[in-house]
């Protein structure tokens, strides 16, 4: 069952989501708590756009929890998955993990240097420390432990048993023919296309067909751990199973009643899990929407396991400004990690929250996370006075609190884009930071950074790692004695008119009125004069001015703005600077 697609009229597609899910979960098991569910596979970096797979059905289940109904939200590891390729750009891996493809992820070392006991859990305990951090509350099952300890053997064998009935589904898009190739709006995420086995959009085996017919279950195998097998012959009464191995010849014979070294294929294995855990609500990406695909393949193969298909959305892509398509089968792509790091968890709770699944939007690692900022800080205003939109204040409200209660916030949650120059400016000396952001307000001063943490932090980290060298802000040791020199009159007395409003004007909102009121008052026009009383060759002379101040303060055209780099100079420097 589809849920329908909301219009841009909703008021807040969670409230929207989460009455169907309670409404189709009554239906199904009245009375029982509601289960929800993501899948998420530690092939790799666990990127921002596999954080939509739990962000979607979460913010369903806080809603749903904040209605006093019983919900678990499961995250499944699709850690029994193969080892399907060396990721390139991870840290503490080279080719030599090749000779590990085929193998289970937790049977792979985990990267050089790793505390970790496997790769799987190398990148699942990244995502986990990530997800207490936004607030996401969840029951992690580990594929591996499933399956090695024989929770899904009665499944396994309920699938052998009906394998026939299953090949004949899958028969009915195999002899499809393919559609004509569409010019897509965006290109499909190979990390999408990867997960949990490759999935069918992928190319991923839908079962082996040899001398025992379809078989829907690969077993890994005994000797080098690869699930490069085929089943040669299967005994339904005595469960006998005989495979051989391709990577490396083995064959053996095993019950498989007893016997808990493989999996079903992924076609079969999504469906199970959704007959097994009772799941009422899972989102899926983009490949899982097309003909053939796990999920709609799944909405019928689910039935042979006595259950129903699961409501839920299909999400679309996330990006990074600034950056290419993210895939988690590469090095170096942005995870949630990453951008805990730069922004606080409320922001990034926002961005997943506003946007219904099936939009698309990105997430700013370059100069774009600062307007977003300002986006954020006057949302959070209008909600503090009441005139935000009722969609609005629903995203704000579930991007600082969840059922359980809010997150931790700054509390003095100064502009990060004003933040991030003082952090370029002071270079890591917190006593000068102090003092800069003290005086932005000299009527409220900081007592201490902790005001503005961790906002503060975010900022500089931002600054020390996704700012290029040749933009940082290095402020002159000595004055440009030579360009003071060569300036005219005019230039002069614009230096005058600043330096001797300097003292009077020391705080944020007074020397902003300074800098851009000097070329007003050289022109013969009140310092407090609006743009409309003034000639448009006024904006021409102020940005002359800012860029002279500019090339005396700090060597270039341009910097942060500048009321800040003045109070991060200081009153004497800037004196001596421009010449005094």
């Amino acid at each position: 069952m589809p849920i329908v697609a909301q219009s841009a009229e909703t008021t807040d597609w969670v409230s929207r989501f989460a009455d169907e899910v309670i409404e189709e979960s009554e239906r199904r098991a009245p009375g029982k708590r509601v289960v929800v569910a993501s899948g998420l596979s530690p092939s790799g970096p666990i990127h921002l756009g596999n954080l939509r797979e739990v962000m979607t059905p979460h913010l369903v289940a806080d809603e749903i929890r904040r209605r006093g109904r019983q919900v678990r939200h499961l995250i499944s590891w699709d850690d029994y998955d193969r080892y399907r390729k060396v990721p390139a750009g991870v840290a503490g891996v080279d080719e030599s993990w090749a000779e590990h493809i085929g193998k289970p992820l937790t049977s792979v070392p985990a990267p050089h240097g790793s505390a970790h006991p496997n790769w799987a859990e190398h990148f699942k305990a990244a995502m986990v420390e990530s997800l207490a951090e936004l607030g996401v509350e969840f029951d992690g099952i580990s594929q591996t432990a499933q399956y090695t300890s024989g929770v899904y053997r009665e499944q396994i064998l309920h699938a052998i048993r009906h394998r026939g009935d299953i090949d004949a589904i899958l028969d009915q898009y195999r002899t499809k023919k393919a559609p004509a190739k569409k010019q897509q709006q965006k290109p499909l995420d190979e990390a999408e296309l990867e997960a949990a086995e490759g999935s069918g959009a992928a190319g991923e085996d839908d079962g082996s067909s040899g001398a025992a017919g379809y078989f829907p279950y690969k077993p890994y195998c005994g000797n080098c751990e690869k699930d490069l097998t085929t089943v040669t012959s299967y005994d339904d009464d005595t469960t006998e199973l005989t495979y051989t191995c391709a990577a490396c010849g083995f064959s053996e014979t095993v019950r498989l009643n007893e016997f808990n070294r493989g999996k079903l294929v992924w076609k079969v294995d999504w469906p199970m899990r959704w007959a097994y855990e009772g799941v009422v609500f899972e989102p899926s990406g983009v490949d899982h929407s097309s003909p053939g695909s796990s999920f709609q393949v799944g909405g019928q193969i689910v039935g042979i396991f006595g259950g129903k298909q699961p409501i839920g959305p299909m999400y679309a892509f996330v990006g990074i400004s600034g950056m290419a398509k993210m895939s988690s089968s590469r090095g170096g792509v942005p995870t949630p990690a990453d951008a805990l790091k730069i922004m606080e968890p409320q922001l990034l709770r926002w961005l997943y929250a506003r946007r219904r699944p099936n939009q698309s939007f990105k997430i700013a690692f370059d100069q774009e996370i600062q307007r977003l900022y300002d986006e954020w800080d006057k949302l959070d205003a209008k909600v503090v006075d009441s005139s935000a939109l009722p969609a609005d204040i629903a995203a704000h409200a579930r991007a600082v609190r969840t059922a359980t209660g809010e997150l931790p916030h700054t509390p003095r949650p100064m502009p990060y884009r004003t933040l991030a120059s003082v952090a370029d400016i002071t270079a890591g000396h917190e006593d000068q930071a102090l003092r800069i952001l003290s005086e932005l307000d000299p009527a409220n001063p900081l007592a201490s950074l902790d005001e503005v943490r961790p906002r503060f932090d975010k900022a500089e980290t931002w600054t020390n790692t996704q700012v290029p060298a040749d933009q940082r802000t290095i402020v002159r040791e000595e004055p440009d004695h030579d360009l003071l020199k060569s300036l005219d009159e005019a230039s002069q007395r614009s230096l005058r008119l600043l330096l001797d409003g300097l003292a009077e004007h020391w705080s944020l909102d007074g020397l902003s009125h300074l800098v851009y009121g000097v070329p007003k008052v050289q022109a013969g026009f009140p310092a407090d004069a609006t743009p409309k009383e003034l000639p448009p060759e006024i904006k021409t002379a102020q940005r002359s001015f800012f860029v002279l101040l500019y090339h005396l303060l700090v060597g270039r055209d341009t910097g942060p703005r500048l009321p800040t780099l003045l109070l991060a100079v200081g009153q004497e420097r800037v004196r001596a600077l421009l010449g005094e």
